[in-house]
């Protein structure tokens, strides 16, 4: 494997010729100060360099049946949205890096996520997501919290004061906002014809979030309608890293086709066109971090849902899920937990040359 620093600087020119002059250098910059904050966040900022390394780490796990998969899987990568009937969904957000690919990767990089965030036990950690994943597989189905999952429900529904600072944080000179030059045409139109009402002129700032994502434009629309706030944000998104970095020989870019699938109860405000990324911000649309809530993504209920999302994900890709459950039935946990520690491993020894 080549070294970190090498592997940063390739991902970084690669970046640079695909965005060209929208590229965010100031993001990258922070991108490095959190990459060494800890090994997660390290994961969470290299996806990039998964897609290098992973079946080298692992080489048995390309023989594996491809299937169409979230890739950039970790603890994080959860969070919920209101579908088209107004119901809480949870599940998989962020599918930026989506690609054709072995159907284990997403539970191995999963499961190292989850040992690098301080998880003890490699054998509790892998038995409650192949649970779930088995599960998922048999019957998939999307997670919908209005009846159901009344403590999953609790820890993501924001109390008054935390709403209130999401919303601060929005408000000009928020921390959410980044100063910079006006949205350049295509960001402008996309959030423009997000918006249920037009305005103009349209209220739009630069926006910092996110961890892999930085470098990349992101823009942010706030406007009142009807009595209220309504806010939506585009960013940019590219070929996926399984391509461009690991064995993939697809570039297209399969978030919408997966994030839409069948199996799932979809987010209507969410879409993938021209090489951007569409979503609804909200208070009650966010993600569980493991800074504040790390016992429970940690908890092995929650992992079980986890590998039942991911299931549930592998199972829109009709044409191959097929394979996926005739491999999956031949195997139990053990196979996983192996590749989890050889995978935080690296991961671990990566982090550390470079932080």
């Amino acid at each position: 494997m080549s070294d970190i620093h090498e592997s940063i600087e390739r991902y970084e020119d690669w970046l640079r010729a695909q965005l060209g002059d929208e590229i965010v250098e100031k993001d990258l910059v922070r991108k490095r100060a959190k990459m060494a904050k800890d090994a997660l966040v390290f994961l969470r900022a290299t996806y990039w360099r998964w897609a290098e390394t992973i079946l080298t780490v692992c080489p048995d796990l390309a023989d594996m049946p491809p299937v169409l998969a979230i890739g950039d899987t970790h603890l994080e990568n959860f969070g919920t949205w209101r579908d088209a009937e107004g119901r809480l969904v949870w599940g998989a957000n962020d599918f930026d890096d989506a690609a054709v690919m072995p159907w284990s990767l997403d539970l191995v990089r999963l499961a190292a996520s989850a040992l690098l965030a301080g998880g003890d036990s490699a054998e509790d950690i892998c038995d409650a997501l192949w649970e779930g994943y088995v599960a998922g597989l048999a019957k998939p189905h999307p997670l919908i919290l209005e009846r159901e999952h009344r403590w999953l429900r609790r820890e993501i529904m924001l109390p008054e004061k935390e709403r209130a600072d999401w919303w601060r944080k929005l408000a000009p000179g928020g921390k959410a906002r980044r100063a910079g030059a006006a949205a350049p045409g295509r960001f402008h139109a996309a959030l423009a014809a997000a918006l249920p009402v037009e305005v103009d002129p349209l209220p739009v700032f630069a926006r910092t979030a996110g961890t892999g994502s930085l470098g990349r434009p992101r823009y942010t629309a706030q406007i009142a309608w009807l009595g209220g706030p309504v806010v939506r944000e585009v960013k940019a998104i590219l070929p996926p890293a399984w391509a461009a970095f690991g064995p993939g020989s697809d570039a297209t870019i399969l978030a919408g086709t997966i994030a839409h699938a069948a199996t799932r109860a979809v987010d209507p405000h969410y879409r993938v066109e021209d090489g951007l990324v569409l979503r609804r911000l909200s208070p009650n649309s966010r993600k569980i971090e493991v800074k504040d809530a790390g016992a429970v993504l940690m908890s092995a209920e929650m992992l079980r849902l986890m590998g039942r999302e991911i299931a549930t994900c592998h199972a829109g890709d009709i044409e191959r899920v097929a394979a996926v459950r005739a491999d999956a039935a031949q195997r139990d946990s053990g196979w996983l937990r192996g590749h989890a520690r050889a995978a935080a491993k690296a991961v671990k020894h990566d982090y550390k040359a470079f932080a």
